[in-house]
């Protein structure tokens, strides 16, 4: 293998921070060496690969400016702190107060989310639960999960929004007819969908009366 000149690597290392981001051809013909040369530069220099694209672009680590949630773009070209989609998107989740819903970590990292969130549903380090009839990514950490459950809850349900004290009979009387059932059957019968309550509303009634029926989270 030829050894590249000192001179050599800087000049193009200087001309990749000009055109910040570069195809692995490109760098091929840039050092005028073979890929596994480039190669061993691109995991020397720590580049960055683009999330987008295929992974086709690279960047080294003197250029991206990553935001607050580690992320970066160039044009149409993204990149992530954390690697890959999958690693970022673990990563948002983890990070988020109140979790993601599908929406939010496609606002994040300007893709389609239909695109690409299907793959990661089971992806480990995140779990994803419909509390308000939105699939929504929550981290599988349980101290984390429950932080970001209550924020989502409180997201959903502003404080000052209580069960009048018509739907708490309604509640209290669907409990007793259908004795031991879940949140999510409760949303299920025609009493609670006709006077229109919310899940969020009657989560808190439940929690506040100590009616929970606990059931474990699961990933789907």
């Amino acid at each position: 293998m030829t050894k590249l000149s000192e001179g050599t690597l800087r000049s193009v290392c200087n001309l990749l921070e000009d055109i910040k981001v570069f195809t692995l051809e490109r760098l091929v013909s840039s050092l005028s060496c073979s890929i596994p040369t480039a190669r061993l530069k691109l995991k020397q220099w720590g580049a960055y690969t683009s999330y987008n694209k295929n992974g086709r672009y690279y960047a080294i680590s003197t250029v991206p400016r990553f935001d607050n949630n580690g992320l970066w773009h160039y044009e149409d070209i993204y990149f992530s702190r954390y690697g890959n989609l999958k690693n970022t998107i673990v990563q948002l989740v983890e990070r988020s107060p109140s979790g993601l819903t599908g929406k939010e970590i496609g606002a994040l990292v300007r893709l389609d989310p239909r695109s690409f969130l299907h793959h990661f549903r089971n992806a480990g380090g995140i779990q994803r639960e419909k509390p308000e009839g939105v699939y929504v990514y929550f981290s599988d950490n349980p101290v984390t999960y429950k932080q970001q459950r209550e924020s989502r809850s409180k997201l959903a349900h502003p404080a000052g929004e209580f069960l009048s004290e018509a739907d708490a009979v309604v509640v209290l009387s669907a409990l007793i007819k259908h004795h031991g059932i879940c949140l999510e059957e409760i949303m299920a019968l025609s009493e609670i969908r006709m006077h229109k309550i919310s899940s969020a509303a009657i989560r808190d009634f439940l929690e506040h009366h100590g009616l929970v029926k606990k059931t474990p989270a699961t990933k789907s």
